[in-house]
């Protein structure tokens, strides 16, 4: 299923040389900046090398275009979730009114949601809404599944940097194939183990427990390493905000349940197959993750919904929606469009761009040992991808993967072939 694509009507054949490539036809408005032919005089590409090599350089990039246009989109896609990231600890953290997490997946699910619907009446998707009967069951397990895993992704970024939340999402590869190991019965290969250990080495280099990494001053720890690297301490568009040792270990702990939920998420989507299609899965998704986000702030006193009082508050949170349903559009469009070796490790660009947020918006940089188990998380899990990939069925598979979850998981994901 490919979505967007347009017939080019046939171009009238034109006399050319022989020796001509054929692609050439096709570009015949390209390059006439020569001299204009007279009356019947046939003009003869090879005796004009700037036109031939104008043209060989359209044909060039517009194949560039054609064969990388999926890779474009999944890079996009890393934009929008780095830059939806940075707005939910924004939003959390950033202004005296701090805005709940379960009150920001509200606004980002509730966007989606309907943008989805919209979306998938207009392409008449196959069993809109509810999908089939028989795996109903399945789908409301994968939305609370995935609901919550994005409630606790969410609520550690209250106290972790976004790099740390978002390299901790890297987890889900191999926890995904340790939950198929138990519960369907799959493969889990020795390497894969020894890839889950060194992944959660990395998570402990990142949330630092104090009785593995004691502090010896009372100086925040995120400083001590980076000035031998910095020549000031230069400040960024809003103030960091300090994390006491409790409350990081108990928002990585969050952050490593989210990536558990966000793996049994995706273990569900396994079982259901192609029998649902993916976007169907999606959908399931945003309603519960809607609907349960609004109970429960109506039903505990002490939540309530915020009201944004600044128009930088309005624009956050406005960004979150629309960035929501990009993330979700630019992966399924990307993915079916790109083999799923070079999509699934183009996506771990998503740590250069939270990196970068994190250096211009508070004005930090992780100290050296999260950035140790950075390297540690991200290399185990493409370790894993590598691993996958070897396989002879995965070389050729287009996934059509649609979230978050499923999306660090591109060679493993079960190929579903959906016509509108």
């Amino acid at each position: 299923m490919s979505y967007g694509t347009v017939d080019t009507p046939a171009v009238p054949a034109r006399k050319v040389d022989p020796v001509a490539s054929p692609s050439q036809d096709e570009h015949h408005g390209v390059g006439n900046e020569g001299e204009t032919p007279r009356g019947g005089e046939q003009v003869d590409d090879g005796e004009n090398p700037e036109v031939g090599q104008h043209r060989t350089a359209w044909q060039k990039l517009k194949a560039f275009f054609d064969r990388n246009i999926g890779l474009f989109f999944v890079f996009m896609a890393q934009v929008f979730a780095s830059l939806m990231t940075m707005t939910t600890r924004l939003l959390e953290t950033g202004f005296e009114k701090k805005f709940h997490a379960l009150q920001i997946i509200f606004v980002r699910m509730l966007a989606t949601s309907v943008l989805g619907c919209l979306y998938m009446w207009f392409k008449n998707v196959p069993d809109f809404p509810l999908g089939r009967r028989d795996v109903r069951g399945l789908l409301i397990l994968r939305g609370f599944a995935g609901y919550t895993g994005l409630f606790c992704s969410y609520y550690s970024l209250s106290y972790l940097n976004i790099s740390d939340a978002t390299v901790i999402s890297f987890l889900v590869p191999t926890m995904t194939a340790f939950i198929c190991f138990i519960a369907l019965r799959e493969p889990f290969t020795v390497k894969e183990a020894i890839a889950g250990l060194i992944a959660f080495a990395g998570v402990l280099f990142i949330a630092r427990p104090t009785f593995l990494f004691p502090r010896h001053d009372a100086e925040g720890p995120e400083e001590s390493f980076m000035r031998l690297f910095m020549a000031d301490q230069p400040k960024g568009i809003v103030p960091s905000v300090p994390a006491t040792p409790s409350e990081r270990a108990i928002a990585v702990l969050l952050a490593v349940i989210g990536t558990f939920a966000a793996a049994a998420a995706y273990s569900t989507i396994r079982v259901i197959g192609k029998r649902a299609h993916s976007l169907v899965s999606v959908n399931y998704f945003a309603v519960i993750a809607t609907v349960g986000s609004f109970i429960i702030i109506m039903v505990l006193p002490d939540l309530h919904f915020e009201m944004p009082e600044t128009a930088t508050q309005w624009i956050l949170l406005v960004a979150i929606g629309i960035a929501g349903f990009l993330l979700q559009f630019l992966l399924t469009e990307g993915l079916q469009r790109e083999k799923a070796g070079r999509a699934t490790n183009l996506i771990y660009t998503q740590m250069v761009f939270a990196l970068v947020l994190e250096r211009i918006v508070w004005g930090t940089t992780p100290p050296i040992e999260s950035l140790f188990g950075s390297a540690l998380i991200i290399g185990s899990a493409i370790w894993v991808s590598l691993q996958k990939n070897k396989s002879p069925s995965a070389g050729n598979q287009k996934p059509p993967v649609a979230d978050e979850e499923q999306s660090l998981l591109g060679a493993d994901a079960p190929a579903e072939n959906h016509e509108d």
